[in-house]
């Protein structure tokens, strides 16, 4: 693909959608956004149609809709309200879609990206962990009528071992290993973590993400949605995928060949990269958005997970192995408990066991379309409000939920 690429963004108020936009202003020669879709940042979202022309904007949110709606007046943009509009906005036929929603409900507008045969550029890994073969069999579909790549990662971690990982051949790849900054409690106990706040757990050291991807990063599932998401990418067997705890997030990505050989891709903790990349893969675009100074003193340490206090990643993994609707539900559990933190009704700890508790409660099935696909998660949502609900119950009387351990 050359020339000027039609972008549409989804999730363009939120951190993806913005840095994406800042990627595209810098290159107005290579991009040209066509269409955004956003959640209830009505005012934003129209802002942002007015810095980038776009002819197409939908609103999830009926009264945002129809705030942006009255700011537009005169500028030939139209504006949808619903999450069909947004679903349409997936399908305009763009020249490639970033996909920067947060969560499962990103699932259908990857799909229906891919099958208008855009280039996705996905930021939302629960979508491709949700869906599973779905989205895969979307991609390869998509893929049919030229030959060219349509699922391209924008995740720095994924987009590393994309990077890595071509050219080579699968039979010599020993393991790959996905890097993790360990968050903001890095080095501490399950005891340190009984009465940590959400504060606390927003303090990432080195990202700036929106709240709900922090706190996953701060349990570390996050990480063990990387482990699936990286499964499905690249089809690496589970036991070869690895996690190591990087705290200056340099090193993205890893690749072990079968000769000892480890290959690493190393850049700035900074999304502009990945997304660049995303926007114009398999080509380079300059200048860089940003580089590291290796003339400055520096060291890069490397650790490996505490399963014991951040069992997640391992949680995660067994998800993965059960396969079928199981890592939709490990995802759905943990949107769940995430929210319940963040509205301070389900202490720190307890996201790790509500998600723990679905996973024994929810008997994993088979995906076999998007019907099956959607009513598990949803199941999985239910039970996880159950075990969320059994939480507060059992909290001491008068006591802050936030505050305390399992009990």
């Amino acid at each position: 693909m050359s020339g000027r690429r039609r972008v549409a963004v989804l999730g363009s108020t939120g951190s993806i959608g913005e840095q994406t936009l800042q990627v595209c202003a810098a290159h107005p020669e290579r991009f040209a956004v066509t269409a955004l879709a956003a959640g209830t940042r009505g005012e934003r979202a129209a802002e942002q149609v007015r810095a980038t022309g776009a002819e197409l904007l939908a609103l999830a949110d009926p009264d945002a809709a129809r705030e942006a709606r009255e700011a537009l007046v005169g500028t030939g943009c139209r504006v949808e309200a619903g999450a069909e509009a947004v679903r349409a906005v997936a399908a305009s036929g763009a020249d490639v879609v970033v996909n920067g929603m947060v969560g499962s409900r990103g699932l259908r507008p990857t799909l229906d990206a891919l099958a208008a045969g855009s280039v996705l550029a996905l930021a939302n890994k629960e979508s491709l962990i949700v869906g599973g073969e779905l989205v895969r069999a979307a991609a390869r579909d998509a893929a049919r009528a030229d030959g060219r790549q349509r699922l391209v990662p924008v995740d720095s971690e994924h987009s590393a071992l994309a990077q890595l990982l071509a050219g080579h051949d699968p039979a010599d790849v020993a393991r790959v290993l996905l890097t993790a900054s360990g968050g903001p409690f890095r080095g501490r106990t399950r005891a340190d973590l009984a009465e940590v706040t959400v504060a606390d757990a927003l303090a990432h050291p080195t990202w700036s993400m929106g709240s709900v991807i922090t706190v996953s990063s701060a349990t570390l599932a996050n990480k063990g949605l990387e482990v699936i998401e990286a499964h499905l990418l690249f089809d690496v067997p589970y036991e070869r995928i690895d996690v190591v705890v990087h705290p200056q997030s340099v090193v993205h990505g890893m690749v072990e060949l079968v000769d000892g050989a480890t290959l690493a891709e190393l850049s700035p903790p900074d999304m502009a990269l990945p997304i660049q990349l995303g926007l114009v893969w398999p080509e380079r675009l300059a200048p860089a958005p940003a580089r590291l100074d290796w003339t400055r003193a520096g060291e890069l340490a490397f650790e490996p997970v505490d399963a014991t206090t951040f069992p997640m990643v391992e949680l995660a993994r067994q998800a993965g192995r059960a396969g079928g609707t199981a890592p939709g539900a490990f995802n759905a559990a943990n949107e769940e408990a995430v929210t319940a933190f963040l509205g301070e009704d389900l202490p720190f700890l307890g996201i790790t066991d509500v998600v723990a508790r679905t996973l024994e409660r929810v008997e994993p099935g088979a995906a076999s379309d998007l019907a099956t696909v959607l009513a598990a998660e949803e199941e999985a949502r239910v039970v996880a409000r159950e075990e969320i609900a059994r939480h507060r119950a059992a909290a001491p009387s008068g006591g802050n939920p936030r505050s305390g351990a399992r009990q």
